[in-house]
């Protein structure tokens, strides 16, 4: 059996869906949900879902019974608590006799050196207790979500242009999809234990460059314009995100603008047999 954490979340429903559209049973599938309520749709296809919380040791115990395959997607949760809530999940694991781990890590040039500091950390943090526990493990160092940029880059870029304070760093930008259906190969195939994969694009792009690409695609010109970061932080808001996630976003920016993500590695083609799907169409089907 396969279980998925963060079931609910956008990750782990496209996983779900593409083991579904792999021929995994629905009944060979579980989900971990906090919320029951929430995975009425999961449910309605069929898939199994369990009760359970990163916080909660015993319920992960209690979840994790007969499972032969765990996807550890990594927590949302309070930064300070990412890590501890991962070791709970990883020791429940151990305790109920789990025999792979797979877990979504950060691609990043170097987690332990980023600017970004504890935010990016406790995914080496987990990786390397990983390594120690002793169960099979798989790490999936993912980019950022490709279908993340209309969110990143501001309101009606179409007619405004982009505006964030990115510079000129590069971004091997993957949508959710993409990660999805690699995850699904490793959950459901052999010979990935105790390997790490790089999940991006086989190219990186800088804002600029996503600004040329849609002028191309829309015949527009549309500009790229770098706000201060107070400036940023206060767009975003006004587009209904909070203060505190505001900020977060603009520290990834710094990130990017400092050249952390362009780590020019991709093991994309290796798992699915063919390329990614590519950031100009990716954009096509969303601003088309």
């Amino acid at each position: 059996m396969i279980l998925v954490t963060g079931a609910t979340g956008n990750l782990g429903k496209a996983t779900i869906h593409s083991l579904l559209n792999r021929g995994i049973a629905p009944n060979d599938i579980t989900a971990l949900v906090r919320d029951e309520t929430k995975a009425a749709e999961l449910k309605s296809k069929g898939v199994q879902i369990r009760l359970g919380d990163y916080q909660d040791f015993e319920s992960l115990k209690s979840a994790f019974h007969g499972v032969d395959k765990l996807l550890l997607i990594s927590s949302s949760s309070d930064i300070v608590n990412r890590f501890e809530q991962h070791k709970n999940s990883i020791n429940a694991a151990r305790e109920t006799g789990v025999g792979h781990i797979i877990y979504t890590s950060f691609d990043m040039k170097n987690l332990h050196q980023s600017i970004m500091g504890a935010e990016v950390q406790y995914h080496a943090y987990t990786a390397d207790y990983l390594k120690q526990i002793g169960i099979p493990y798989t790490l999936m160092d993912n980019t950022m979500y490709a279908d993340m940029i209309p969110l990143l880059s501001g309101r009606d870029i179409l007619n405004n242009g982009i505006s964030i304070p990115a510079g000129d760093g590069k971004t091997p930008f993957l949508p959710i999809t993409e990660m999805a259906e690699s995850l699904a190969v490793v959950l459901t195939t052999a010979g990935h234990e105790n390997k790490e994969y790089v999940i991006t694009a086989e190219t990186a792009f800088s804002f600029s460059e996503i600004a040329d690409l849609l002028s191309d695609i829309t015949g527009k010109t549309i500009t790229y314009h770098q706000p201060k970061i107070n400036s940023y932080i206060t767009q975003l808001i006004q587009t209904g995100v909070s203060e505190d996630d505001a900020a977060y976003m603009a520290r990834f920016c710094g990130a990017i603008a400092n050249g952390e993500f362009d780590t020019n590695k991709s093991d994309v083609k290796k798992l699915l047999g063919r390329s990614p799907v590519s950031l100009k169409d990716f954009l096509q089907n969303v601003y088309s």
